[in-house]
């Protein structure tokens, strides 16, 4: 692992500079020759201004530092290769001072090189036989899935890393459970013209398992183009998201509370006063941010959708639509969801449902794309803020870490040097670490720091 106090020096500044020509770093110049940093802002100070990393991959506020947990390519404990495309991930306890992350790769079917076999043919044989769910039509194991990393919080060190979910496709995001497991979401639905199984699911992967997961889709939590889930401690009900222009907003009842192979209702959202409501802004802007509207859920049919088009019978029935929803998380008596390309704007917005009213809420909308653009993954802090990862369209300028108050406030955390997305913003459970993925070169972060420093005026 390397910190960022080392990283700009000896074996790991040759690894930056053939991760910088990949990954394409940002080179803005002054006329003295001097780097310039490209422009962010704030609503409140935060942790402070952001500090040039010497490496110049990732900047964080003054006494904040980031070390490398993991990286594409390498060899994990079990004779795999670490897949690429890092996105959605959790953090579950152990004990003690030990967490297990639990990390989703975005790897479609023709993406076999970037996968746990890495193009070896030997590994290819080997994962044939292991419990995988899909195949291609020329019968290789699909790439995507999910890995392990078992991780010391007081050393600050990797004790172990192994797949855990083999054969799946295109794994976006996901959520952690209330029972200890994460919910990998297919972010694609193929069919049998082009793989040997239907893709479009959601897998369960126990955190704490060793090896493989029994890839068994969760059928009841429906068949589409799924982004993230979060779970009602409560209840066990599943909110989900989809990330399509016009996406509708998920929950699946389950029957039995922690056992979503028993099956239950998958519904959607609607609001009581506007059926088929646009919540999106782009052309009518009647949803004003802070304003709030009385839900209600539709049962949906067909939840397999061999046509793919459940959204569309989904809104046909009343269902509100949303601009590409992402990342999904529970925090107090509130579920928050980013719509990404949400808003007048089109810079992204936040919402908030409360299912103890039945309120769904335009927390955030950004009119600026300084302040917050194309807002993702996300993730609550025990203080009551959201993090939430910039997931910017063609990477046109770097992707941050953005920090929300309870109050609706954005401040800047972090920022990401290379032209790729920041994905799988996660907290330890003692919430002194977070750690998030770069997608492409995969880089696993954590940081550490004052995170008790935090100014709001």
């Amino acid at each position: 692992m390397i910190d960022r106090r080392q990283f700009g020096g000896g074996l790991a500044a040759l690894a930056f500079l053939g991760l910088a020509r990949r990954g394409q770093a940002w080179t803005r110049v002054q006329a003295d020759g001097s780097a310039v940093p490209p422009a962010y802002r704030s609503e409140v100070p935060g942790y402070g201004p952001l500090v040039p990393d010497p490496a110049g991959y990732f900047d964080l506020p003054a006494g904040f530092r980031y070390s490398i947990v993991s990286s594409a390519g390498e060899a994990m404990d079990d004779g795999y290769v670490t897949p690429g495309k890092f996105d959605g991930m959790a953090c579950f306890g152990l004990g003690g001072s030990r967490v297990v992350l639990v990390r989703n790769h975005e790897l479609g079917r023709r993406e076999q090189a970037l996968g746990p076999a890495g193009g070896l043919a030997r590994l290819e044989e080997r994962l044939r036989g292991e419990a995988c769910y899909g195949r291609d039509l020329e019968g290789r194991v699909l790439p995507g899935g999910t890995s392990t990393i078992v991780y010391d919080l007081r050393r600050g060190r990797r004790e172990r890393h192994y797949l855990s979910l083999a054969g799946t496709a295109v794994n976006c995001a996901g959520g952690a459970t209330p029972w200890g497991s994460w919910l990998s979401c297919e972010e694609i639905v193929y069919g049998r013209e082009t793989v040997a199984q239907e893709h479009g699911w959601v897998f369960e992967v126990p955190a704490r398992l060793r090896g493989l997961a029994d890839p068994r889709p969760l059928t009841a939590l429906g068949r589409f183009k799924h982004e993230a889930a979060a779970v009602d401690p409560a209840t066990g009900i599943v909110y989900l998201t989809e990330d399509q222009p016009d996406s509708l907003f998920y929950r699946m009842v389950p029957e039995v509370r922690g056992q979503l192979h028993r099956g239950g209702r998958l519904q959607a959202l609607a609001l009581r006063d506007r059926p088929g409501a646009d919540t999106r802004n782009w052309e009518d802007r009647w949803f004003s941010p802070g304003e709030a509207r009385d839900a209600h859920w539709i049962d949906l049919d067909e939840t397999a959708s061999p046509n793919d088009d459940l959204r569309m019978r989904g809104r046909a029935a009343g269902a509100a639509i949303f601009a590409r929803g992402e990342g999904v998380h529970w925090a107090g008596d509130s579920l928050y969801f980013c719509c990404t390309s949400g808003g007048a704007a089109r810079h992204g917005q936040i919402m908030r449902y409360r299912p103890g009213r039945a309120r769904l809420e335009l927390f955030v909308e950004s009119a600026d794309r300084l302040l917050l653009d194309y807002a993702d993954n996300l993730t609550a802090t025990p203080w009551g803020h959201l993090i939430v990862c910039e997931d910017i369209a063609g990477a046109v300028r770097p992707n941050h870490l953005k920090g929300v108050t309870p109050e609706g406030r954005i401040y800047t955390l972090a920022r990401l040097n290379v032209r790729t997305e920041l994905a799988g913003v996660c907290f330890s459970p003692d919430a002194r670490t977070l750690f998030v993925n770069a997608y492409d070169p995969g880089r696993t972060l954590a940081i550490t720091g004052p995170w008790r420093r935090f100014r709001g005026a």
